[in-house]
C-alpha cells in the first residue's frame, strides 16, 4: 500500500499558480510610488505571479521604472462621477488580462467596480463604501494603522498576518542611457553641480513660499551649481519666479511629462521638495532628497527610503501643527514661513558635497 504522500511531496504536487495580480493604487505621485513596496511584498509571495499596477496617464511612467512591475494598465477614469460605462469598458479591458488577484488600496465603491465587473476571482480590500459584494475578502482595521504604507501593504499578505517592522523599499530604476539622451534632447549635457527644486504640492499650506526657494536658487546658482525647477504646469508662475531671480544658470523644467521630471531627478546631484509626490520619486530614485514639511507630519508622510533630511521650523512647535490640512485655517503658514532659506542652504550644501566626487 501506498504511503500518504509527505508536506514536501504534497507541496511539489500542488500546481504553481501563475495568474497576474492586479493592484488598484491611490493615484497621487507619491502614493504611486509607495506602492512598489506593496508590489515587493506580493513577488516575495508569489514569485511566479505577474504583478500589473493600474495607473493613470500621468502616474503610468513610474511603473515603467519599477523592478517587478510587469506592466501599467492604463486608464483615466472621471472622478466626480459614476462613469459606468467607462468602468465596464476597463473591466473588459481586465478580464483579458485573467487575473487572479485585486488588490484595491481606495475605500471607495468605485475603485472596486472594474475588478468585480471582470470577475476577477480574489478582490482584497479594506471595509468601506458599502461595498460588501464587489469586495470578497474583505479586511477591518485600516484606521488602526496610521500610516498609508502599513494600510496598503497589509493587502498583499494574508488577513490577520502581523504587520512586520519594515516593510521593502520602493525603488526607481532609470537606465543611465536614458538619462543621457534625455539630457542631450534638453541641451543640458554640461556636467556641473546640480539641484532640483520641487516648488508645488497639493494646496497651498504644503508650499514652501516661493521667494524663499527663488533665494536658495539664487545663491546656487552664485556657486556655480545647475538649477532645475521640475513639477507640473501647474508650477509654471513659480517656476518663473525662480528661473527670473535665479539668472542662467537656473532652468524650467516644469511641463505635463513626468517622465521629463523623474529624469531630471535621477540626473540631479540632489533635489528639494514640498511635502509632494516628487519628494517621494527623488527619495526612491537614490537621489539625496530634502524635504521641507510644515502642516504634515514626516513620520506620517516622508518617503519610506532615507532622504537627506527633513526640514521644520526651528522654533518651537505651533499648537496647530500638524494640521494636515491643504490650506492654513489660521491664515499665518508659519509652520511654512519660519523655515529660512539659509536653513535650506545649509543642509542643501552638505548634501552636494556628499553627493558629488571628492
Amino acid at each position: 500500500m501506498l504511503s500518504p504522500p509527505t508536506g514536501s511531496e504534497s507541496r511539489a504536487r500542488t500546481p504553481i499558480d501563475h495568474r497576474p495580480i492586479l493592484i488598484v493604487p491611490y493615484m497621487w505621485i507619491g502614493d504611486f510610488v509607495r506602492c512598489h513596496s506593496v508590489v515587493k511584498v506580493l513577488k516575495a509571495r508569489y514569485p511566479a505571479r505577474p504583478v500589473d499596477v493600474l495607473a493613470t496617464t500621468l502616474c503610468a511612467p513610474l511603473a515603467d521604472y519599477m523592478p517587478e512591475v510587469r506592466q501599467a494598465v492604463v486608464v483615466d477614469l472621471p472622478r466626480k462621477r459614476l462613469a459606468y460605462a467607462e468602468h465596464s469598458a476597463l473591466a473588459e479591458r481586465l478580464k483579458k488580462g485573467n487575473y487572479g488577484t485585486a488588490l484595491i488600496m481606495p475605500r471607495t465603491w468605485k475603485a472596486a467596480l472594474a475588478p468585480f465587473l471582470a470577475g476577477i476571482p480574489e478582490r482584497v480590500g479594506w471595509f468601506g463604501e458599502a461595498r460588501l459584494l464587489l469586495v470578497n475578502d474583505l479586511r477591518w482595521g485600516e484606521r488602526k494603522r496610521p500610516r498609508m504604507i502599513d494600510q496598503c501593504a497589509a493587502l498583499a499578505l494574508p488577513a490577520g498576518t502581523p504587520q512586520p517592522a519594515e516593510w521593502p523599499l520602493p525603488e526607481l530604476r532609470v537606465p543611465a542611457a536614458e538619462v543621457t539622451g534625455w539630457r542631450e534632447r534638453l541641451g543640458l549635457s554640461e556636467v556641473r553641480p546640480t539641484v532640483a527644486l520641487a516648488p508645488g504640492a497639493v494646496g497651498p499650506s504644503k508650499r514652501w513660499p516661493v521667494h524663499a526657494y527663488a533665494d536658495v536658487a539664487r545663491q546656487l546658482t552664485a556657486a556655480g551649481v545647475s538649477v532645475w525647477v521640475v513639477g507640473s504646469p501647474g508650477e509654471k508662475p513659480l517656476a518663473a519666479q525662480i528661473v527670473d531671480e535665479a539668472g542662467p544658470l537656473a532652468r524650467d523644467l516644469t511641463g505635463t511629462d513626468l517622465r521629463s521630471g523623474v529624469l531630471a531627478l535621477a540626473a540631479a546631484n540632489v533635489a528639494i521638495s514640498n511635502d509632494s509626490g516628487l519628494l517621494h520619486v527623488a527619495a526612491a530614485l537614490g537621489t539625496p532628497a530634502i524635504g521641507i514639511f510644515g502642516p504634515t507630519s514626516p513620520w506620517h508622510w516622508a518617503p519610506l527610503n532615507p532622504i537627506a533630511a527633513a526640514i521644520e521650523q526651528s522654533v518651537t512647535r505651533l499648537d496647530c501643527q500638524p494640521c494636515h490640512k491643504p490650506v492654513c485655517r489660521v491664515r499665518h503658514h508659519l509652520c511654512m514661513r519660519n523655515i529660512s532659506a539659509e536653513q535650506v542652504l545649509e543642509v542643501a550644501r552638505r548634501a552636494l558635497a556628499e553627493a558629488l566626487p571628492a
